[in-house]
């Protein structure tokens, strides 16, 4: 490999560290990694309140020492490995050296950079491009498609209802997929077929799922699948959700769903490019056609239903009334769903929310 710089992306930091790994393996190729490698963390940002001076001077020490390391031939093997993680921590006015190395970087060492919390600067990104860093990251990020992969290599195979369980009780926590497989092949041994009731015991605790789901459920009228869906995100974290969402979050998501409805309950909104426009052009078709959908099937007096229903809840859980917050969203959930449930013809009612199974309790 002559590529000498090189960036690690990928959302789930499990996977990402395993594409690092598999990277660091082909650039070291036969040198000795405790004499080629040396690794650096950018340190956190500071307070919200403003930057600390500790916070910029260890960002500026931590580059520095960085530069210093890249610049340095190495010592007793072919080439120098310089890894740089959380480069997200990183601000515009610290990048001035690593921007002048980039100019003209040395060819016997390797810089790898690894995105981690926060956005890499835009001059950074610039620049990489420029200097045409070679991207890597996880060969696949959805829990189903790690999980096939990681049963290949196993040599394990589960059965389609033990597929299911995982993908459902993982949610969006695929870099968890990689150490249960390990666990199921060292529990069954390889070469075998495992069905939901041998995993279960295994599958540990609820990942996260994304909050497309919760309105998914609620627009078929699921309401046990809705509530199952809300309880994940009230309690469960994961790399997409790093920590669970606060009653008003879930009233605010509910609160933008339904507006987008109220603005197609309008006898000038005829067609989906007439729902498409209605909703300032930016969504594209699909999702449009489903609003349009929805609020047809809510009507104007079920719209303001839900919207009565809303107000109170915000009400409730800013302390209107002596009721926890999570109850105030249940019961709200619970009533949105039952509304649609009841908007909706028998025959076109879903079972699960669309866009995957709902999680069973365990």
């Amino acid at each position: 490999m002559t590529t000498t710089v090189h960036l690690v992306k990928g959302e789930d930091p499990i996977l990402r560290s395993d594409a690092l790994d598999a990277l660091l393996v082909e650039v070291l190729g036969d040198d000795d990694r405790t004499l080629a490698l040396e690794e650096h963390a950018i340190p956190g940002r500071g307070s919200t309140e403003g930057e600390s001076a500790g916070g910029a001077e260890a960002r500026e020490a931590a580059v520095a020492g960085i530069v210093n390391a890249a610049q340095s031939p190495p010592f007793m093997t072919a080439k120098r490995v310089v890894v740089v993680r959380d480069v997200g921590n990183l601000t515009a006015g610290d990048l001035d050296p690593l921007l002048t190395y980039l100019d003209d970087p040395l060819d016997t060492t390797v810089l790898v950079f690894v995105a981690g919390s926060g956005r890499t600067p835009d001059a950074l990104a610039k620049k990489l491009k420029a200097v045409k860093a070679a991207e890597h990251g996880p060969a696949a990020t959805a829990t189903a498609d790690v999980l096939e992969a990681e049963l290949d290599a196993a040599g394990v195979t589960l059965k389609a209802d033990a597929v299911r369980a995982v993908t459902e009780r993982l949610g969006q926590d695929a870099g968890r997929v990689g150490g249960l497989v390990d666990t199921l092949a060292g529990a069954f041994g390889t070469g075998v077929r495992l069905g939901a009731d041998d995993v279960a015991p295994y599958l540990g605790e609820a990942g996260s799922v994304p909050v497309y789901q919760l309105t998914n459920a609620i627009e078929g009228g699921d309401v046990a699948g809705a509530l199952e869906v809300l309880h994940r995100l009230l309690h469960a974290t994961g790399p997409q959700q790093p920590k669970p969402m606060h009653p008003l979050q879930i009233t605010g998501l509910l609160h933008g769903q339904y507006r987008r409805l109220a603005r197609l309950d309008d006898p000038g909104v005829r067609s989906v490019d007439d729902a498409m426009a209605a909703l300032g052009g930016r969504v594209k078709q699909y999702p449009a056609r489903k609003a349009l959908e929805q609020a047809r099937a809510l009507g104007t007096s079920g719209i303001r239903e839900a919207f009565d229903a809303m107000f109170q809840a915000d009400l409730d859980i800013k302390g209107a009334r002596a009721i926890p917050a999570e109850v105030v969203v249940e019961v709200l959930v619970a009533r949105l769903a039952t509304l649609s449930a009841r908007s909706r013809p028998a025959g076109a009612r879903r079972s699960q929310p669309a866009g995957g199974g709902r999680p069973r309790r365990r």
